[in-house]
């Protein structure tokens, strides 16, 4: 029986198919791990492969539909389409294979046949509708040693969320005629360590398995999709942004550690005096940002009132001379109960503010959510994020650095140089020190 296949890993598809080998030519061999003894070879020959479909006790069963990219014909006479696969944000635009010159209505076509039949399935309204449902995993070609064939780069396990009908033109005689593309969902793969199970297929294909005990087998996103339907796709779609996102007990010192106490000496000494917060707030992200090996100036913090969600500005350096430019770097700084998560809301409102040419910093004693951090990475928001547990790293560092260890001494000496550096002027004046 096959074995795993791992989104992001590049296989070797050879002429000659042989299954016995693991590795070929340094790659991991398709055909290898697509294996089941005494069953057809999964193939990837044309662009749109539909395994052959078994009587199974349910019902007739397609077992899966093996989808094939090849960039490398895109914008040719035969092949005018270009798809997209952006497995980022777990979207793949695919074109059917409908081309210039064929008689046969566009659905009709092989490929095109097989996946409007495995839309109609994910489309099910119950879950049983929905446990027949034809997986689609999808392939790219990619070039190796200066050859765009035999190697694909598995891509993830899809559903058709969306079928259109779209005029295309294409062969020799650039002639329109009409095709379908499909918007395909990729879904998360965390559960699985980004892998599919060839053994999930292969069950599939044996017609003595139920489609219940098939499911048993299926990678955990793909059961919670024919348990809630496409409702949950949201949820369920891959996004590489999670693989970016920290954890909230990460950003929290260990319960009865050391880090643990000088977060809560932190959270205490301010309790009743955040606006103070802020001159620690704006020195530890003067250390953090200047540990990039970037210059970094300190500018002032804002007055308590009118401050419209800023707390503190400085400015970044980078580069020097005509290779040089700086960025205006606008702060929060949030004291908050150690336990306590900056919502995805409350990072926006920062973000708000910023213009072209700015950054965030965000320093809280609490932890970033995960659907903030999400937000983040996924919109791209130029901000930088310190939580509790990098706060409490930064000033035991700068008290061992300048003070003897003792964080209550360090604090007080950053306290002791703030009254002069509160103002009400405009965050881009410090572009002019």
């Amino acid at each position: 029986m096959g074995g795993q296949l791992r989104v992001g890993q590049v296989y070797r598809y050879a002429s000659g198919k042989d299954p016995k080998p693991a590795d070929v030519d340094g790659y991991p061999n398709f055909h290898h791990v697509t294996r089941s003894p005494d069953r057809p070879r999964a193939l990837l020959e044309a662009g749109i492969n539909g395994m052959a479909k078994v009587s199974a006790l349910d019902g007739p069963r397609r077992p899966v539909i093996l989808v094939r990219s090849s960039p490398w014909k895109a914008g040719t006479e035969q092949t005018p389409w270009h798809d997209v696969f952006d497995m980022d944000n777990g979207h793949v635009r695919y074109f059917g294979d409908h081309k210039a010159g064929l008689t046969v209505p566009s659905g009709s076509t092989k490929g095109n046949s097989a996946l409007l039949e495995a839309f109609t399935g994910h489309q099910g309204h119950t879950p049983e509708e929905r446990s027949r449902a034809t997986p689609l995993l999808l392939f790219r070609a990619v070039s190796r040693n200066g050859k765009p064939k035999g190697h694909v780069e598995f891509c993830g396990l899809g559903i058709i969320e969306r079928a259109e009908r779209l005029v295309q033109w294409g062969g020799r005689e650039h002639t329109t005629f009409i095709n379908y593309v499909y918007d395909i969902a990729l879904i998360d793969l965390t559960a699985e360590a980004d892998e599919v199970s060839w053994e999930w297929i292969h069950s599939r294909r044996d017609e003595s398995v139920t489609d219940a005990r098939a499911l048993e087998l299926a990678p955990y996103a793909w059961r919670e999709w024919v348990k809630h339907g496409n409702s949950a796709l949201p949820r369920l779609r891959r996004r590489v942004a999670r693989a970016k996102v920290t954890k909230v007990p990460e950003q929290r010192p260990k319960a009865g550690s050391a880090e643990a106490k000088d977060l809560e000496l932190i959270y205490r000494y301010f309790d009743g005096r955040k606006h103070d917060f802020e001159a620690v707030a704006s020195a530890v992200a003067a250390r953090v940002l200047r540990g990039a090996a970037n210059n970094y100036l300190e500018g002032w913090l804002t007055r308590r009132s009118g401050d419209g969600g800023a707390d503190f500005v400085g400015r970044l350096d980078l580069g020097s001379g005509l290779a040089g430019t700086s960025l205006v770097v606008l702060g929060q700084a949030k004291c908050v109960k150690p336990d306590s998560l900056v919502t995805a809301e409350q990072i926006a409102r920062v973000v708000a503010r910023l213009r072209r040419g700015w950054i965030g910093v965000y320093v809280t004693t609490g932890a970033y959510s995960v659907p903030a951090q999400t937000e983040m990475v996924e919109d791209q928001y130029p901000i930088v994020l310190i939580n509790g547990l990098d706060l409490v790293h930064e000033l035991r560092s700068m008290a061992r650095d300048d003070h003897g260890g003792n964080l209550t001494a360090c604090i007080e000496h950053i306290l002791g140089g703030r009254e002069t550096a509160i103002t009400n002027r405009r965050p881009e004046e410090i572009l002019l020190e």
